[in-house]
């Protein structure tokens, strides 16, 4: 009941009543130029340093720096359009580069041919579609009914800095001075390195270190998503570094354990904590998503199961729908019609090795974590999501499956890869889909349309993705120094060691069963989850976000007032780092990364970073607090 009010009570800024242009010649051309571009800039810095950033909220602030302000169009949604159409490059970026490239490491040892551009597309293409078209069902649940519930803080972020461009006043001044601020703090961390982009205490007694990065936008994302799921996070990355990390090296000693190749007193005294996390406690973190993501569909299995009963429903009755403009979605029957045919064509096609059962597969698991995955962002924010994560999950037991039908040796190790691609690119598409869709909520978007371009988006960028991945290989190549590749190379042993019958299952299970503890004690398991699968400078830097907002909130509901900035101020903040990183990617991508790098003549050391940290934390409190009537 209470589910119901909340969706019956929210009216979007642009009501169903009223319509404005939205899908026009201009917002495709400026949205699919963003997608290629937000696509490549991200495809590198995915390969180099293993992350990348969303490019949502960018793409918002350029949408609507080109649409209101360049080009004088009054329509709000057509802004929109354009950042839903250019969001999509970076998703399918981020989900191709965990995966694609382990074709190319296996080129160079001789086990496939050279990949070409036509197989990489195709993979792509199938995997963006897809995600897009599986949150069709979804979107009535999650968006709407969940509304009170799932804050989708860069979808919420979106809908602020285009509302920005629409209303003058302080809430356009709070969304810019936060993106201005952020944009030099990124810019004196990441571009001049005048100031480390992160800090670190080595903490000797328990073989382990405690660590918080110097970024603006993990500040507003903890502010954005609260105290609550911000400590939560925290408590797994604690739970990893002052726990597992500990007991490891205390105990581990001389014991060289898989899949290292060194003792694990050898891997601490090489690389720390580091090493001993990325060795070991990523494989249990990975397990604990895997299952926390088994768990999350559970619970959400009623819902998901009548929002799938609701569009069969719609389907039998043709397709035809006397629904709002605001409720309208693309037909279920076409969008069926489409996953089976690309299905049939990734089993049919030659160039693309994959069999009936992986197909099966793909629909599996891509339904599976797709609709996890739109979850987990509406609570973490896609740039957060361990989308990684769950595709090792994929990836696991889609070799096992295979492995145990007879698909086996290099085979089956490429035919997992291919699953695992198309299955990685469903869950990004879709976790990206469902933050454009709850900005279009917001602001009162024909959902129809904001799926038409997301598709557009998917498809010229999975176009472009095969050229950027054969160029950069032909460069650099993957996993060399500049081109580590990270995902893809644990992809690569992950299968390989299944298909050899030598993966660490121990630790993997571990995960599990700490999920079932969590579970146990009622405690949600997701957000638990990224903080031990994810770096832990990362959950810390998010809850001194958590913190700001928690002092905001008793402050203002003391004085009897509500924030009135500092979700604009944070919105700004995130949007800042998004545009500086994809400058700095395409610096680095130009080759001018390096000239820019003062760090030889001058650095702040520690002090700088803590220093900015702290400063950032006043300014947003400050932001946050409203003035007392």
């Amino acid at each position: 009941m209470s589910q119901n009010k909340r969706e019956t009570a929210y009216r979007p800024y642009i009501s169903a009543e009223q319509t404005q242009p939205e899908l026009t010649v201009a917002s495709v051309i400026i949205g699919i130029l963003l997608a290629v571009v937000f696509g490549a800039a991200n495809a590198y810095l995915g390969l180099r340093v293993g992350m990348t950033v969303s490019a949502s909220i960018p793409a918002a602030v350029i949408s609507m720096v080109i649409m209101r302000v360049i080009l004088r169009r009054s329509s709000l949604l057509e802004s929109n359009m354009v950042q839903t159409i250019g969001s999509a490059g970076e998703a399918l970026a981020g989900g191709s580069i965990f995966t694609l490239p382990v074709f190319f490491l296996w080129q160079t040892e001789g086990l496939v041919d050279t990949p070409n551009l036509f197989t990489l597309s195709i993979l792509a293409v199938s995997g963006g579609v897809i995600g897009v078209l599986v949150m069709i069902p979804l979107r009535r649940t999650l968006i709407e009914k969940e509304h009170g519930t799932l804050p989708y803080p860069e979808g919420t972020a979106c809908a602020e800095v285009l509302l920005a461009g629409e209303k003058a006043g302080s809430g356009s001044r709070q969304i810019f001075a936060g993106l201005g601020i952020a944009a030099l703090c990124k810019f004196l961390t990441d571009g001049l390195k005048l100031i480390p982009n992160a800090i670190s205490v080595r903490i000797e007694a328990l073989k382990t270190h405690f660590a918080a990065e110097v970024y603006p936008a993990l500040i507003g994302v903890g502010y954005i998503c609260g105290p609550k799921v911000s400590a939560q996070m925290l408590a797994g990355g604690l739970l990893g570094w002052f726990v597992l990390i500990p007991i490891l090296v205390f105990f581990g000693g001389n014991t060289v354990i898989f899949p290292a190749t060194e003792s694990i007193s050898a891997l601490y005294a090489s690389g720390g904590a580091d090493e001993i996390w990325s060795n070991y406690v990523r494989y249990i973190g990975a397990g604990m998503i895997a299952a926390g993501g088994f768990f999350s569909l559970i619970r959400s299995l009623p819902s998901i199961v009548s929002s799938f009963s609701a569009a069969f429903k719609g389907m039998r009755r043709g397709g035809k729908t006397d629904a709002k403009r605001t409720e309208q979605d693309l037909n279920l029957k076409l969008a069926l019609g489409i996953i089976a045919a690309l299905l049939v064509v990734l089993v049919v096609l030659p160039w693309v090795p994959i069999p009936l059962p992986g197909a099966l597969l793909i629909l599996l698991f891509g339904v599976f974590f797709g609709a996890v995955t739109a979850r987990i962002v509406g609570i973490v924010g896609s740039s957060n999501t361990p989308v990684s994560g769950m595709t090792i999950a994929t990836m696991l037991l889609t070799a096992l499956i295979f492995q145990a039908i007879g698909i086996i040796g290099a085979a089956g190790m490429i035919s997992s890869i291919s699953v695992g691609t198309v299955a990685c690119i469903i869950m990004s598409i879709a976790g990206d889909t469902s933050q454009d869709l709850k900005t279009g909520f917001l602001l009162g978007a024909t959902p129809k349309k904001q799926q038409i371009g997301e598709i557009i988006g998917v498809v010229v960028s999975a176009a472009a993705i095969g050229g950027v991945l054969i160029l950069l290989n032909s460069a650099w190549g993957f996993g060399s120094k500049e081109l580590s590749a990270p995902q893809a190379t644990l992809m690569k042993m992950l299968v390989e060691g299944v298909m050899s019958g030598n993966l660490p299952w121990t630790l993997i299970l571990i995960g599990v069963f700490l999920a079932v503890t969590v579970q146990v004690l009622g405690i949600s398991v997701l957000p638990v989850a990224i903080g031990l699968y994810l770096p832990l400078e990362l959950s810390t830097t998010v809850m001194l976000g958590g913190i700001v907002r928690w002092v905001v909130d008793r402050r203002n509901k003391k004085n009897g007032n509500k924030d009135e900035g500092g979700i604009l101020f944070c919105s700004g903040m995130v949007a800042g780092e998004g545009l500086v990183g994809i400058l700095l990617a395409v610096l680095a991508v130009s080759g001018l990364g390096g000239k820019i790098d003062l760090s030889s003549l001058w650095t702040s050391g520690p002090a700088g970073g803590v220093i900015l940290l702290l400063l950032l934390a006043a300014a947003v409190m400050k932001s946050g607090i409203a003035k007392r009537k």
